[in-house]
């Protein structure tokens, strides 16, 4: 596949009236591959935004290389056109209509006017067109700059917090826009703190702590390197069935009428187990590690390792170092 976004080894240090600096950016590495949705995860403070913003020229890098759409970051002039985004909060005249004020972007940027109802339909903002941007509520500010990303029919979309203030219809169709654009070959690089639908709507995933790549790779790949072996049990003995599996060496515990047993290589551990015991299954059921939980335990306040993995080919790069200021 061809990389449409290809950083490495990004470094952004933002220096302070007093002296010294924040280091936003530590040698940060990601690509994404044409076609795909790709989510890209970090707590408040991670660099997140600093990597959007130097995506989109707004931020210069002190250092490291970056492509986007086959251009070095010096010519993104170039590509500027094939290039959708949104990030952070976007600023709208409030007494223009959302009509008016997708057709002024539309000017602006040489688009054709028919695209303006175009858009507005595709965001579900058709019906409330003629109504003034002051009257609409943060979701619907959120869906009109979608619309405002969506004019240039762009190559790449760059989405920051998309879903911010939709109401679960919304992020609905947020998802199922998402997912769309991908299937027309749009490529779709989405930030959001709705960790769920992160889960559900992108192909693949890089997560960022403290201005360093963490963990990147395919969804279902992250999910599953970062699984605990855990089982969910069911049974008519469950006391017997604790004493039994703990027995074996297991980790057990109890919780809502059911075991959780963790640590479990093969779920035969625990099946030859109990049977031995003449303990009979109700329930065996692999329970998954969630991108939520895998986020929270990557990205929790505790000293870097030592190294990142790229999950996709187990690359195992030594990071550095240099002290970064949260």
């Amino acid at each position: 596949m061809t990389a449409v976004i290809e950083i490495r080894g990004l470094r952004k240090t933002f220096r302070r009236l007093r002296g010294g600096g924040k280091v936003a950016l530590d040698g940060f590495d990601m690509t994404v591959e044409a076609g795909q949705v790709h989510g890209f995860l970090g707590p408040n403070g991670s660099g997140k935004t600093t990597t959007l913003r130097t995506l989109l020229g707004l931020v210069r890098a002190d250092a490291g290389e970056m492509t986007v759409l086959g251009r070095p970051s010096g010519d993104y002039a170039q590509v500027a056109h094939r290039v959708g985004a949104i990030v952070e909060s976007p600023a709208f005249f409030e007494n223009f209509t959302a009509r008016k004020t997708l057709a002024l972007l539309a000017t602006a940027g040489g688009v054709a006017a028919p695209r303006v109802d175009e858009v507005l339909e595709r965001v579900g903002l058709r019906d409330r067109a003629d109504e003034r941007v002051k009257t609409f509520s943060l979701g619907m500010k959120q869906r009109l700059a979608v619309a405002s990303a969506l004019l240039k029919a762009p190559e790449l979309l760059i989405l920051d917090e998309p879903a911010n203030g939709l109401d679960p219809g919304g992020i609905h169709e947020m998802r199922t826009l998402l997912r769309d654009l991908a299937a027309e070959g749009v490529t779709v690089l989405v930030s959001s703190h709705i960790l769920s639908e992160i889960e559900q709507v992108c192909d693949t995933v890089t997560i960022i702590s403290r201005g360093r790549r963490v963990v990147a790779g395919p969804v279902g790949d992250v999910l599953a390197e970062h699984s605990k072996g855990e089982y969910l049990v069911r049974v008519k003995q469950l006391d017997r069935a604790r004493e039994v599996l703990e027995g074996a060496g297991l980790t057990v515990s109890a919780t809502d009428g059911h075991l959780v047993v963790a640590g479990v290589a093969d779920a035969a551990e625990i099946s030859e187990a109990l049977g031995r015991a003449e303990v009979w299954l109700t329930e065996l059921t692999p329970i998954g590690a969630d991108l939520e939980s895998v986020f929270l335990d990557l990205t929790a306040t505790r000293p870097l390792p030592g190294a990142y993995r790229q999950v996709d080919d187990a690359v195992r790069v030594q990071s550095s170092e240099m002290e970064v200021v949260a």
